[in-house]
């Protein structure tokens, strides 16, 4: 199977369906689909020899197949995101398991986990902690808030005012929390998956552009096929209880060290200047386009290249190759760009417009 990706002008091929458990991982879905990694030829000379953090993340997905049916993509998005310490935003309608997928990886890596329901009437230090007085010491301590964990669910974000969404932009960039002037830092790792729904705009409040710009991901949690549906119908029958995940079957498969391991590996592969180049010529492009307002930051091509590289390594290559960077672009960049309003209201997407400029930028050879 070639690595050359297919012309925009060319029908892209729709998804696989699920695979066997023995697949380590899905390609991730973009405007230039990876080939598959189960089907493709062995990466050969340029592979990398430093396998076992690789194969512990691997089994993440197995794992989380246990509990979870048809989400094998947003799985992948997920460990790339841990790997670049980044954070993701899933949009998804209600009942497509967004909460189970991260209650069940924090349980297959041992990690801690928290969530949060976001509402209006939620204050930031319901999130972050606060100053409580203590009567015996009469002294003032400090109460840990739920943002003290490995992986937290910020469910339904966009219902909380801008406040109260704010007061996760310093846990977000900076992994701490400031309280009273003191500053105390969070775990590590540390990772924010929030969660929005994608068609309920009643009683939301939009998340600013600040704050999208610091989600490395953005993840579509789509309705699942056919027959998953019904697969997950059948377990609920045969009396699986979500809320009991030792009881279906999950266990931890890999720990935080693995993923520190995975880190430093990942470090390693290479990214050639021309890649630099062609990530930033992307970026360029989005701010170039007459239908949009704000194109992608610095920040955004910084975010490709680091999740491309990541992609690269899960694939067990040593270098970073173009075909990373349009496979990943749909999901690190299209969230960070601003369309105007007459184009919205022509019907244009900012996933139309991500295809125009990967398109028109020219592809290193």
């Amino acid at each position: 199977m070639s690595d050359t990706a297919p012309r925009p002008d060319q029908p892209q091929p729709a998804p696989a369906a699920a695979p066997s458990d023995a697949r380590p991982f899905l390609p991730v879905p973009g405007h230039y689909p990876d080939p598959d990694p189960a089907s493709a030829p062995s990466p050969g000379p340029g592979a990398s020899d430093s396998s076992t953090a690789r194969d512990a993340l691997g089994r993440i997905r197995v794992e989380i197949g246990k509990a979870v049916v048809g989400q094998d993509r947003a799985v992948t998005g997920l460990v790339i995101a841990l790997l670049c310490k980044g954070h993701v935003l899933l949009e998804g309608v209600p009942g497509v398991a967004k909460t189970l997928l991260v209650r069940t990886m924090a349980t297959t890596l041992g990690l801690d986990f928290s969530r949060v329901q976001f509402t209006p009437d939620l204050m930031p230090g319901d999130v972050t902690g606060s100053l409580v007085y203590d009567a015996r010491t009469a002294a003032f301590s400090f109460r840990q808030g739920p943002v003290f964990t490995n992986l937290l669910l910020a469910d339904e974000i966009n219902r909380t005012p801008p406040k109260t969404q704010s007061s996760l932009l310093e846990a977000m960039e900076e992994r701490q929390v400031t309280v009273d002037g003191d500053s105390k830092p969070l775990p590590d790792p540390f990772l924010v998956i929030a969660t929005q729904n994608p068609i309920e705009y009643e009683g939301t409040y939009p998340l600013p552009e600040a704050q999208l710009d610091r989600f490395m991901l953005k993840l579509p949690i789509g309705l699942p096929e056919r027959s998953d549906e019904a697969f997950v119908l059948r377990r609920h029958a045969d009396g699986f209880n979500p809320r009991d995940l030792a009881g279906a079957g999950v266990s931890q498969v890999a720990t935080a060290w693995d993923l520190e391991a995975g880190r430093r590996d990942m470090a390693t592969v290479d990214v050639s200047e021309d890649i630099i180049n062609y990530v930033v010529d992307i970026a360029r492009a989005t701010r170039q386009m007459p239908s949009v307002s704000l194109g992608v930051s610095p920040r955004g091509a910084t975010a490709l290249v680091a999740t491309a590289r990541a992609w690269a390594w899960m694939r067990g290559r040593t270098f970073v190759s173009p075909d990373d960077a349009k496979a990943l672009a749909a999901w690190t960049l299209a969230h960070r760009m601003q369309l105007r309003p007459e184009a919205e209201l022509e019907g244009v997407t900012r996933e139309s417009v991500l295809t125009s400029v990967l398109a028109s930028v020219s592809v290193p050879r």
